[in-house]
């Protein structure tokens, strides 16, 4: 039981991890609104799933990749 409990705070941190890119990063938020001049550069819903989707395993790769031993390299 304690790999499935380490397991779900991988996916924990991961999606923390998501929600603190995307808030930065603009990704997956409606685009602003606009006052009806220029092109409106907002992305499809179905393409802002996939940015995210694509995000979160990403964040997943960095949050269970092995970490080294720092004492090490005094």
């Amino acid at each position: 039981m304690e790999s499935i409990n380490a397991a779900r705070r991988t996916e924990d941190i991961a999606l923390d991890l998501l929600k603190f890119v995307a808030a930065h990063a603009n990704v997956g938020n409606k685009g602003a609104g606009s006052t009806g001049f220029g092109v409106t550069a907002t992305a499809k819903p179905e393409e802002q799933v996939a940015q995210l989707l694509e995000l979160y395993a990403r964040c997943r790769q960095v949050v269970e990749a092995p970490v080294e031993n720092r004492t090490d390299k005094k």
